[in-house]
């Protein structure tokens, strides 16, 4: 059996997973039949001429250590059976599933089962519970297969059913408790292995739809603080677009277009994608990062003199004034001239400075669009230390979401 040690990462720039031209054919004779997808042929003509039916079609992704990836399509799309090939539930026709370099295809039925237990952990769309064992024995079951300590197992069990808002629950059993609750288990279980890997397979799709955004909230709070790698299958682009770092979409089994949420949003690749995209709010769906600019006059002069002769080199007739202390406001240009023509030529700070809205840049754009039509100037986009990052302007915003009146 492979030492886990092997499964750490050879180089640490290297993605954590990837899948390299990853075919999947169900069928009687697979290798018969192959050629005639190597040629291009749909699967439709596959499966009326042969009855084999193509699940997936060249695959290639990466997914990067501590992000989650989500892969999304309609039914059919594929979505679940690629999942399946991240820790072999399902072999692939052709292809390379690597985890840290190794490709896990060629493990053996033990090294698959460590694999399994210490790396790679599964939560499912329906809970996946074992009715007869109470809910600190399901959470504790994974440890149970590695051979921990009752003791041991039963307290770290106690420590994520209380992380994931279950404390109180051990004794009862997954019937007695609600979907979201049950799900609940369903995750702390997951977790409790210390696996570096979560599978997520349309894991909160049976939930009515406050319990599903309550999970999604928990789903994101955990990983903030856990920071694991998580596969997350949903045919939901909206929780798509609320859970993923990347997201890709599959169409019929082949993978139509991947990257960060707002390429998604904002460049579709296909018609498929255009069409499932239209719909979403986008002031919802997008940050401020994804829309702001980098500042157009930045005034860092302690004199009026310097600070209207940095204005006139732009072709803005106002300015972020930034000091030692991050930034302090906007000055116009009206302003400076004035105090010139009053021979005032003191210290920048002695003239008025415009107090206008500081944003940052992880808010979602909903929350300031309020902000950024009721101030004159692009809102400025500050980091947790006051320091200026950007602006973002009502021009910026109408580009994104068409339909904010524009100046500036």
């Amino acid at each position: 059996m492979r030492d886990t040690d092997s499964l750490k990462p050879k180089n640490s720039s290297q993605p954590l997973i990837q899948i390299k031209g990853l075919y999947k054919l169900f069928g009687k004779q697979p290798e018969k039949v192959m050629p005639r997808v190597h040629r291009g042929e749909s699967k439709d003509q596959i499966l009326a001429d042969t009855a084999h039916t193509l699940g997936l079609r060249d695959i290639n992704l990466e997914v990067n250590a501590g992000e989650i990836f989500v892969i999304m399509g309609l039914s059919g799309s594929g979505k679940s059976t690629l999942i399946r090939h991240f820790n072999r539930l399902i072999d692939p026709t052709e292809g390379e599933i690597l985890v840290n370099g190794t490709d896990i295809t060629r493990y053996s039925a033990k090294e698959l089962e460590a694999f399994r237990q210490q790396k790679m952990s599964m939560v499912f769309q329906r809970f996946g519970l074992m009715p007869h064992r109470s809910v600190i024995d399901n959470v504790a079951y994974g440890l149970a297969v590695q051979g921990v300590a009752k003791a041991e197992r039963l307290k770290k069990a106690g420590q994520w059913l209380e992380t994931v808002g279950l404390a109180g629950y051990e004794q009862q059993y997954p019937a007695q408790l609600s979907g979201g609750q049950q799900q609940r288990v369903g995750l702390a279980r997951a977790l409790c292995t210390d696996a570096e890997i979560l599978l997520m397979d349309e894991a909160f799709s049976a939930l009515d739809p406050l319990i599903r955004s309550e999970m999604q909230d928990q789903l994101i709070a955990l990983q903030s603080k856990l920071h694991k790698t998580i596969v997350f299958i949903t045919h939901d682009l909206d929780e798509a677009l609320r859970l993923g770092d990347r997201i890709a979409i599959l169409k019929d089994g082949e993978l139509v277009q991947q990257g960060a949420p707002e390429e998604i949003l904002l460049n579709p690749a296909t018609e498929y994608v255009e069409a499932f995209v239209k719909d979403v709010n986008r002031a919802r769906a997008l940050t401020v990062e994804t829309v702001m600019k980098p500042p157009a006059c930045r005034i860092t002069a302690e004199t009026i003199d310097e600070a209207l002769s940095q204005m006139k080199k732009t072709s803005e007739d106002f300015g972020y004034y930034v000091n030692d202390e991050g930034y302090q406001g906007v000055i116009l240009q009206d302003t400076l001239e004035q105090a010139v023509l009053n021979g005032v030529h003191r210290k920048l700070s002695s003239i008025s400075i415009e107090t206008v809205p500081t944003i940052q840049a992880d808010s979602i754009l909903e929350a300031v669009i309020p902000d950024t039509l009721d101030t004159d100037f692009p809102l400025p986009v500050v980091d947790d230390d006051g320091q200026l990052q950007g602006q973002l302007s009502r021009s910026s915003l109408a580009e994104v979401l068409g339909d904010v009146s524009t100046s500036h």
